[in-house]
C-alpha cells in the first residue's frame, strides 16, 4: 500500500508512520499544497496513492481545500484514493464537509492503533 502522510504535526506524522510502517511506503507532507502537489506527481507517473491520511488543520491550504482539489484531479484520471481525514475538530460541521468533498472516513486525534486497521480494513486497504 503506498500512502501520503499529510500532516503538519511532527508527533502526529510520527504516530501515523508508526502505526503504518508494516503495511508499504508512506510519504509525508507537510502543508496542503505540498499535499496536492504530491498526489499530482504520483497521478502524473502513473503511481498513485492508495492511502491519503489529510490533517484538516494545515498551513498554506487546509485539509478541506486539499481534498477538494484532490478529487478534481482524480475526476480526470482512472484512480481514485481512500481520504481519511484525521484531525483533532470533531464538530459537525468538519465531518459534514468532508463527507461532501468525498473523502472515504473520518478518525480523530488522537488515533488509536485499532481504530486506524479497522478504517483500513473497511476501505478494503487490509486484510482481516
Amino acid at each position: 500500500m503506498k500512502t501520503l502522510i499529510a500532516e503538519d504535526d511532527f508527533t502526529s506524522r510520527l504516530i501515523l508512520q508508526e502505526l503504518l510502517k508494516g503495511y508499504g511506503l508512506a510519504h509525508i507532507a507537510v502543508n496542503g499544497r505540498e499535499t496536492v502537489e504530491a498526489v499530482s506527481l504520483a497521478l502524473d507517473a502513473g503511481e498513485p496513492y492508495d492511502l491519503i491520511c489529510l490533517d484538516i488543520m494545515m498551513p498554506e491550504m487546509d485539509g478541506q481545500e486539499a481534498l477538494r482539489k484532490i478529487r478534481a484531479m482524480e475526476s480526470i484520471s482512472a484512480h481514485a484514493s481512500k481520504i481519511v481525514m484525521t484531525t483533532a475538530l470533531a464538530d459537525m460541521s468538519n465531518v459534514v464537509a468532508a463527507q461532501s468533498n468525498s473523502c472515504d472516513a473520518y478518525l480523530t486525534k488522537p488515533i488509536h492503533q485499532h481504530k486506524l486497521l479497522d478504517v483500513l480494513h473497511r476501505l478494503g486497504l487490509i486484510g482481516g
